[in-house]
């Protein structure tokens, strides 16, 4: 009897496979991270971060690309091994290297040519790499990231920036997550490009009044992926590289 369901058995998987694989194929394929605040966010809001997504090169995309490094205001330099969880942060500021695994929080610090070893100090000096490279990576790959855990996401209609173009406004809000969850951002995006093109940062998410606005300009493509750089302002991401292959002693060795 059992030799009857079978077929049915083969047939619901490979349809299951099948399935999964004309999701990926969809290019506004683009799932949530666990933890996306899906039920308090505006379905036009989650459709624009979907578009955004396509318009920067797409989920498979970015899911493939593995080693990004970039420089930040000229005060660092960072190399982030993205399928392994591995950072590479060199301070030129106050002459310190750190090597973090960012999954497992194991690593290594030197400051000023001396490794660090007490072990107090090593733990503080990691979370500090941690919080240095959620801050940098925010400045540089924050559209991919506007479906992750903890967020939420608001359509606030069109408004305009002192060019008097209009843009999409998409509000993202935080909880529970990352260094600063009170803060709140408005994106600005480009009606017809689906590219954010400025954002607005609110230190307190319950203020109306912005800290500042800036630029997100100057797209290029990296490896299958458009990234915001070099800035009109002359802020944030520099020295953008995307490679497929890197040695591991950038993240294992001073």
């Amino acid at each position: 009897m059992k030799n009857l369901y079978l077929p049915f058995i083969v047939a619901l998987i490979g349809w299951s496979c099948q399935t999964t694989t004309e999701q990926q194929d969809d290019a506004y394929y683009n799932p949530p991270a666990e933890g996306f605040n899906a039920a308090e966010s505006d379905p036009a809001a989650i459709e624009l971060a979907d578009s955004i997504m396509v318009a920067i090169g797409g989920r498979k995309n970015w899911d493939a690309t593995r080693f990004i490094s970039w420089n930040f205001f000229g005060a660092r330099d960072l190399v982030w091994d993205k399928k392994d969880g591995r950072v590479r942060i060199e301070s030129s500021r106050d002459s310190t290297i750190y090597l973090l695994n960012l999954n497992t929080m194991e690593g290594k610090v030197q400051i000023k040519g001396q490794e660090l070893t007490e072990a107090d100090s090593l733990t503080k000096m990691l979370d500090r790499a941690k919080r240095i490279w959620i801050n940098d990576s925010y400045w540089l790959v924050m559209p991919f990231k506007l479906k992750d855990s903890g967020v939420t996401l608001k359509y606030m209609g069109e408004d305009t920036l002192v060019n008097n173009k209009y843009y999409n406004v998409l509000q993202l809000t935080f909880e529970n997550v990352g260094v600063t969850p009170q803060n709140k951002y408005d994106l600005y995006v480009d009606v017809h490009e689906k590219l954010i093109k400025s954002w607005s940062y609110y230190s307190d998410a319950s203020s109306d009044t912005a800290n500042w606005t800036r630029p997100w300009d100057n797209y290029q493509k990296y490896g299958n992926i458009l990234l915001s750089a070099d800035r009109s302002d002359d802020g944030g991401p520099k020295n953008v590289a995307i490679d497929e292959e890197m040695s591991d002693d950038v993240f294992t060795k001073f």
